[in-house]
Order: structure tokens, then C-alpha cells, then sequence
């Protein structure tokens, strides 16, 4: 069995063209079905396993063994769970079935710098999968989550076109979603959208993407490596087109999952908004990978600062809310990896986040008459832009290889 598994042909997740013109041909019943107000639950279950299957096939079959046994857990975790908070809501129970969620995702991004080599526990994209389990369980201990029952959740957690990349969706607005079959005509504004959303993602992916990502950026990087200068044209040249190759790729891939949901009538929400027009960091996540900022955002920092506040840890509020920034971010950085460079990106960016909002009382308490205008605008622009520059370029683990290799 297993030798035949991993004897057939492995599909990534919109790697190729090919794999969409599969993709769309076996959800054309679906939206059929759809167009006639008929949403085809057994048909997309259908369709969602043999897709998943092909993910998960061939040289990675070992990675579908570890995705079986992982949903099965989060399932048993977060259906124990439901049940356990009708009845109790004990603070002990709920951090521990949290931590217990958590732990396959600690263990697997642990494993390379413990142990030297990845874990047998991992498989792509059980980071997205983990924050919709622990999104689950804490929507449920908010009381937010009044039912749920294991199909409903293995539906969510698996939903086909974002489970390897995102973006991160929450249980309650994928469940109402779902239930709702749109109209025929909303139906069809989805699937416009959804053909805008595609084009635009082969755009970015295989054309944009593609030229920075395999032929600018290591040109750029083989000169850098040539000069071996930290301050050179070259280095510059790296910075910018890693840069523009991370958000084009990742974006097309984004684009692609939203795409995909609305062709199967599901509003999967946006995860780009035009991030490089932000006019300072905290805009930046507001508009960076919007679906994972968002998650932090309401489920460490929010939640860190209600205990804290609850508590009375801090005396000054802006001291709160800096070390609110500090954890959320440096945590961020240490779910990327457990690598110098990823915590430093992590760390940079929650000083940045503090050092802006130093600024920006400062700015109304001593400089209130500062003009606001299109250069103003056009400096914050640049200034953010190239900061962000900046920290992809310690994110992408080249200057790892500069100075250490």
C-alpha cells in the first residue's frame, strides 16, 4: 500500500497550470450545483479528499500520515473541549487543552535546532491548521462557539483551498458562510470576482514573481556573495528583490486560495491590501498577511493586555501596550522559526511597532502643527517601505549565509 502511495504523482498546491485545470474541471459540478441554489456537501468532500490525497501522495506520503493523525487529535482536543465548557469553564483546563493543541506545532518547529532534523510530525501547513484548532478552542471558552461536531470541524480545518498556505479563516465566520448558499446572482459575482482574482494570481505568481524570484534575486545574490560587501549595490539589489519576490509569490498563492473559495462559495477573507502604500508598521500589518497579523493581534496581544490590565502588571499604559507589541512580535518571529534571523525580524518589527506609537504622541502632544500633506505622506511611505525592505532581507536568512558560510 504504502509503496504504491508513494509511487504516484505528487500535485503541490497551484504549482503548476496544469494542476488548475484539474482543479477547475472537478469543481464544475459544484458550481453548478451552486448556480442552482444547491450546495453539493458529499461532492465537495469528494473532491476536497482526492485533491488533499494528491498533496499528501508520492514522496510526501509520509506527511499525509502525519496530517491524518493530527486532525484526529486536534479533533478529539477541540470536541473534548465543547463539550467540557456546556457544563465548567475552568482557566486551568482551557490553557492546558490550548497548550495541548499548540504542542505538535512546538515540537515541530523545535525538532531542527534540538535534534538536528525535522519532525516526523510535520507536514505542509500545520502551522494554518493549528491556528484554526486554537482559534476554534478559544471562540469556543468566549462562549462565541455554542455547537460543533466533528464533521463540521474536519470541514473547516481541511477546507481544501487554504490548507497548506492560508489564509488563516475563524470557525464561526467559515461555518455561517458555509451555511449560507449564496443567490444565483451573488453567485455569480463570486465567480467574477473569482476569475479576477485567478488571472491576477498567475500575474503575480508565475510572471512577477517568477522573474524576481528566479532571475533577479539570485543574480543580486551571487554578485553580493562575489563583492562581499555589506554595503553595496548588490546587497541593495538582494534586499529589494527578495522583497518584491516574497509579497508577489506569496500573494499569487493567496490569491489563488481566495479564488478557489469563491469559486466554491465560500468568502475566504483577503490577505494583501496593497501593503507597500502603508504610511507606517502598524498599517503595514493591517495590510501585510492580514489573515495571521489578525490572529496574533486578537489572540496574544488583546488577550495579553486584558490579563495584564486585569492584573495590574503595568502602572502606565504605553508600557503595556509596548510589551504587548514586543511579545506578539517576537512570538511571530519564533513561530517562523527557531533561527537568529527569523527572531530578529520579529523582534525589529515589534520595536518598530512601539517606536511608532512613541512617535505618534509625540508628534500630537509636541508637534501638532506638522503638516500632513502628499510629501509628508509620500517620506512615511518611503521611510516604512524601506524599513520593511530591510527586515525581509534579515527574514530571507541570506545575511546567515554572508557572514557565516
Amino acid at each position: 500500500m504504502i509503496n504504491w502511495i508513494s509511487s504516484l504523482p505528487n500535485f503541490s498546491a497551484y504549482g503548476t497550470p496544469v494542476y488548475f485545470v484539474y482543479l477547475i474541471l472537478a469543481l464544475l459540478p459544484l458550481g453548478i450545483g451552486l448556480y442552482f441554489g444547491k450546495r453539493f456537501s458529499w461532492y465537495e468532500a469528494l473532491v476536497s479528499f482526492v485533491f488533499i490525497f494528491l498533496m499528501f501522495d508520492g514522496s510526501s506520503w509520509q506527511q499525509g500520515i502525519s496530517l491524518i493523525v493530527y486532525v484526529i487529535y486536534e479533533t478529539l482536543l477541540v470536541m473534548f473541549y465543547a463539550r467540557y465548557r456546556q457544563r465548567q469553564n475552568s482557566t486551568g483546563v482551557f490553557y492546558l487543552l490550548s497548550g495541548l493543541s499548540i504542542l505538535p506545532l512546538v515540537i515541530v518547529k523545535l525538532s531542527p535546532a534540538m535534534v538536528g532534523h525535522n519532525s516526523l510530525l510535520g507536514f505542509l501547513g500545520i502551522s494554518y491548521l493549528t491556528f484554526r484548532a486554537v482559534g476554534t478552542i478559544i471562540e469556543t471558552r468566549d462562549g462565541m462557539i455554542k455547537e460543533i461536531s466533528p464533521w463540521k470541524f474536519v470541514r473547516f480545518i481541511l477546507f481544501m483551498p487554504t490548507i497548506t498556505s492560508g489564509p488563516i479563516d475563524r470557525y464561526r465566520r467559515f461555518e455561517k458562510d458555509y451555511r449560507k448558499v449564496p443567490s444565483r446572482e451573488d453567485y455569480l459575482n463570486l465567480v467574477s470576482k473569482g476569475i479576477f482574482y485567478l488571472f491576477l494570481g498567475f500575474l503575480y505568481k508565475f510572471v512577477i514573481g517568477y522573474f524576481f524570484g528566479q532571475n533577479f534575486y539570485p543574480f543580486f545574490e551571487q554578485q553580493a556573495m562575489i563583492n562581499h560587501s555589506l554595503f553595496s549595490w548588490s546587497m541593495l539589489g538582494v534586499m529589494y528583490t527578495y522583497g518584491f519576490y516574497l509579497f508577489f509569490d506569496f500573494a499569487g498563492y493567496s490569491l489563488f486560495a481566495v479564488a478557489i473559495s469563491y469559486f466554491m462559495g465560500v468568502q475566504t477573507p483577503m490577505n494583501f491590501k496593497q501593503p507597500f502604500k502603508s504610511k507606517n508598521i502598524k498599517e503595514f500589518w493591517n495590510r501585510w498577511h492580514i489573515s495571521l497579523s489578525f490572529w496574533f493581534r486578537d489572540y496574544i496581544f488583546m488577550r495579553f493586555v486584558f490579563m495584564a490590565t486585569k492584573k495590574r502588571w503595568f502602572k502606565n499604559r504605553n508600557t503595556l501596550s509596548s510589551t504587548a507589541y514586543m511579545l506578539n512580535m517576537v512570538l511571530m518571529g519564533f513561530w517562523h522559526g527557531i533561527t537568529w534571523y527569523y527572531i530578529l525580524y520579529g523582534f525589529l518589527h515589534g520595536f518598530a511597532l512601539v517606536a511608532n506609537d512613541w512617535w505618534l504622541r509625540f508628534k500630537r502632544k509636541r508637534l501638532p502643527n506638522l503638516p500632513h500633506n502628499k510629501l509628508t505622506t509620500g517620506i512615511a511611505i518611503f521611510v516604512t517601505f524601506n524599513f520593511v525592505m530591510f527586515t525581509f532581507l534579515i527574514f530571507s536568512g541570506f545575511l546567515d549565509t554572508f557572514f557565516f558560510s
